[in-house]
């Protein structure tokens, strides 16, 4: 059995495109509960109230939704010269960037078989609280919210990709992490691919691209503290008028409770809770999920909407022609 690569520590931000930024800026802060951090050109820098880093999400304007650009934190320097090290040598990488707010130098590659631009980088601006919103406990990176949904940190992402199998190949034998579920039909090509590389159970997803396009978005993941909290969630938005697409359900894959709504720019944005979900077996199986499996819905056996394995941004209207 090859051993698992162990270097990345976990995911550090995701930067989604909005062509309609300041209404997705008011709903990841009125309804998500999220702050803004910084600003800097046409992007606005946001984080929930327990990430430890300067931002999670970097929010910038453009013509059409869907992802800039994703990254990883390093465990060590070490770590990230290993990584740039074995990207290199397979010919995917873009080259070294001087960093953006909150974080100092970065290397990216462009990730086969999905086509997204990744970023790995160490040294990281952690964010200092001020007196308006340090917490009352000094495990808390920033006082509670109280406002809209409360997301408490990032807890995953989900991209779209043409080609699963080499998605899986390059996570794992060339950045890391370990495959902890996949969606596997009669042939050898996967449907989705769920890596951890660390103790929860995922940090990033990889489903089929129906649509055979590169770049695309599935999702970006807030955790709350209770399955409680995506139900006030749902009730949230619905006041609030956001479209919400799925849930509040369970899935059967990583049993995670999930709620799946639309912010105004046009991206999905879920509100989950993960239960007490880890992986902490050394030798850890990859749970495969066949066809008759996954035509029994989710975890209670809600049918998923068509739209969850159709649409993802951006979508080809939103592109120019």
């Amino acid at each position: 059995m090859q051993e698992p690569i162990w270097d990345i520590a976990h995911l550090a931000h995701v930067e989604m495109y909005s062509p309609r930024l300041e209404e997705s800026v008011q709903f990841f802060t009125q309804i998500l509960g999220m702050s803004v951090s910084g600003r800097a050109g046409k992007s606005v820098y946001l984080r929930a109230y327990d990430d430890y880093e300067h931002h999670t999400l970097k929010l910038t304007a453009h013509p059409h939704p869907g992802i800039g650009h994703y990254a990883w934190r390093m465990r060590s320097p070490q770590a990230l010269q290993r990584r740039v090290a074995a990207i290199e040598a397979t010919g995917h990488g873009i080259g070294w960037t001087e960093g953006d707010l909150g974080h100092g130098p970065a290397y990216a590659c462009i990730h086969p078989g999905g086509g997204h631009r990744v970023e790995l980088y160490f040294d990281s601006d952690k964010y200092q609280p001020g007196a308006a919103d340090a917490s009352a406990l000094k495990n808390t990176i920033s006082r509670f919210p109280g406002r809209g949904a409360n997301v408490r940190r990032l807890d995953h992402l989900n991209l779209l990709a043409k080609d699963v199998k080499a998605f899986r190949d390059f996570q794992l034998g060339t950045l890391g992490g370990i495959l902890t579920e996949t969606i596997l039909f009669e042939n050898d090509n996967p449907q989705g691919v769920w890596f951890a590389v660390n103790a929860k159970s995922y940090d990033l997803a990889v489903t089929c691209d129906h649509l055979q396009m590169e770049n695309r978005l599935h999702h970006v993941t807030y955790a709350v503290n209770s399955r409680e909290e995506v139900l006030l969630a749902a009730d949230v938005c619905l006041e609030n008028g956001i479209f919400i697409e799925a849930g509040p359900h369970k899935h059967a894959v990583q049993q995670t409770f999930f709620l799946y709504v639309y912010e105004p720019g046009g991206n999905r944005i879920e509100i989950a809770n993960a239960t007490a979900r880890l992986v902490l077996d050394p030798d850890y199986k990859t749970i495969v999920w066949t066809r008759e499996d996954r035509a029994k819905g989710q975890a209670w056996g809600l049918e998923t909407v068509s739209s969850f394995h159709t649409r993802g941004t951006p979508m080809p209207e939103d592109l120019p022609s």
